[in-house]
């Protein structure tokens, strides 16, 4: 098939374009010098930037996104297909399989009480699967990627260990947790003989918590921490107009002059409701 063969919208036209740029004899030189590892960042970039168009509310740009990300999916396929392992339309069937696999009560008579129990029934399915692989790893951690966000990784671990029981009641013990993390981290920064080591090791422990801390109130720590980073930029961005209004170059202001001008932006931001 070649790319006018398929009309718009339809997958395999998408398939036929990226196999032309790889085509050895014509295609793009940019592309053939790729492989799997080289494309893997890209493939991180761009599900990040679906994120972003998500928080955003940008359906118009959601959609540019996640065609970026379709075709990160079918980069890797072709250069699977090059190497004989498998196709893009084995991709497809293994996640189908999957979905209707992992979904009983969707696809055959299972029933759940609730969504906890639908989640522990995934968990064992998913256990069974790498059981089936020859996985001898029996731990409830097993299978949490090494490769994801260490903030994610952390909220996975503290999710999977508070399945076995293992974990606080309620966000008040982990406030307790976090207070004895934060002194114990301000007492290595104050120590004479530091120890960067240690001081690296409670500063783990002090945003290991913090994850913690956000996984008992719902809330995802990397939304938060985009949010937090949004409106810092947000405000500095407005801290250099001001200054910039008054004919002065923000960055030769002293830090007094900078906090003034931090607090005239955030009293003139929207009283939240």
């Amino acid at each position: 098939m070649t790319t006018n063969d398929a009309p718009r919208g339809d997958i395999n036209g998408l398939i036929a374009i990226m196999a032309r740029l790889r085509d050895p004899q014509g295609g793009c030189p940019w592309d053939l010098e790729q492989d799997f590892s080289t494309i893997a960042p890209y493939t991180i970039e761009e599900a990040y930037e679906v994120a972003d168009a998500i928080q955003r509310g940008d359906m118009a740009d959601l959609r540019d996104e996640l065609g970026d990300l379709l075709l990160q999916v079918a980069f890797h396929a072709r250069m699977a297909e090059e190497a004989g392992a498998f196709k893009f339309e084995d991709v497809v069937v293994a996640i189908c399989d999957k979905m209707v696999r992992r979904h009983p009560h969707v696809f055959a008579d299972a029933s759940f009480e609730n969504v906890e129990a639908q989640t522990r029934a995934w968990e064992k399915q998913k256990a069974a699967e790498r059981a089936a692989k020859g996985e001898a790893d029996t731990s409830a951690l097993a299978g949490i990627a090494r490769g994801l966000p260490e903030w994610q990784r952390a909220v996975k671990l503290q999710s999977r260990a508070a399945r076995t029981g293992f974990d606080w009641p309620d966000h008040r013990p982990v406030f307790a947790k976090l207070r004895e993390e934060l002194d114990e981290l301000e007492a290595e920064f104050e120590r004479g003989d530091r120890d960067d080591d240690h001081l690296q090791e409670e500063l783990g422990d002090v945003l290991f918590v913090a994850a913690n801390l956000a996984r008992h109130a719902g809330i995802d720590p990397g939304t938060a921490l985009r949010g937090a980073n949004a409106k810092f930029e947000r405000r500095f961005r407005a801290m250099e107009a001001s200054a910039a209004e008054q004919g002065r170059d923000f960055a030769s202001l002293g830090l007094e002059s900078q906090e003034q001008l931090w607090d005239k932006v955030k009293r003139g931001e929207p009283a939240r409701s």
